[in-house]
């Protein structure tokens, strides 16, 4: 699915949004130094891409053969190449296959993709070194069901039948996950939680497509002003949270 996940994800409206929304918001909401990083189900390397260009050194750990292939494919030829690494390798095996601890680890939209987020989250904890962080962004099932409602599904809202089943090329995930849950997760992974945002709060509602470009940046100056305002933030589609595991105290 990896050309599938290119063409609806990143070359599409709301995927140029997000990775928009990504540039303003990341450098507000971690403390970058040109730290070592961790860039945990890569896919084709926008994230690991955007670190690299900044100094950091990354590795793109990406389980998908194809995903991978077409992740450096597209980055062999710019100016940062040599500070991206690949490994393939999903989340569960990075434990030994990259185990770090790393000052910063990144975890984009793949949360939602396991079937036990929590376990995940721990694996992900376990990575990050004593004082770094973990940039994480998962679907939000709460939006998720407010999209369902608007579209008409209102019976599946109503029963709260909102996950994927996994089954033919849907993009639905199997595990869309609450603001409660990840505070829930991350607690018991060991991790404090520095920051939140909501991705793309408006986009997705709109009764209309947006008209032209000065309507599109019309759109990502609310998108921009409120993502981090209560109660507009916890209806983004995405998520997107720093969390910091606490440095070790001498005894």
């Amino acid at each position: 699915m990896a050309e599938k996940f290119a063409r609806s994800l990143y070359n599409a409206p709301r995927g140029e949004l997000r990775l928009a929304l990504l540039d303003a918001l990341l450098p507000e909401m971690l403390t970058l130094s040109g730290q070592l990083a961790l860039d945990v189900g890569g896919g084709l390397g926008q994230q690991a891409a955007w670190l690299a260009r900044r100094g950091h050194h990354v590795t793109l750990a990406e389980p998908s053969g194809d995903m991978l292939a077409l992740a450096r494919a597209t980055l062999a030829d710019e100016t940062f190449a040599e500070r991206i690494d690949y490994l393939q390798a999903p989340l569960q095996a990075l434990d030994t296959a990259a185990p770090g601890p790393w000052p910063l680890v990144i975890c984009h939209a793949v949360l939602e993709w396991m079937g036990d987020p929590r376990a995940a989250l721990e694996a992900l904890g376990r990575l990050v070194a004593p004082g770094g962080q973990l940039s994480l962004m998962v679907f939000n099932r709460d939006a998720l069901r407010f999209a369902n409602v608007i579209k008409g599904n209102r019976q599946k809202a109503l029963d709260d039948r909102l996950e994927g089943l996994g089954k033919r090329k849907r993009l639905t995930p199997v595990s869309p996950l609450t603001h409660a849950q990840i505070e829930h997760f991350a607690a018991a992974a060991g991790l404090t939680l520095d920051g939140v945002a909501g991705i793309r709060i408006f986009q997705d509602y709109l009764r209309e497509p947006v008209a032209d470009a000065d309507d599109q940046a019309t759109l990502f100056a609310l998108e921009r002003q409120y993502c981090r305002t209560d109660p507009h933030w916890r209806l983004g589609r995405y998520l997107l949270y720093t969390l910091r595991k606490p440095p070790c105290v001498n005894q």
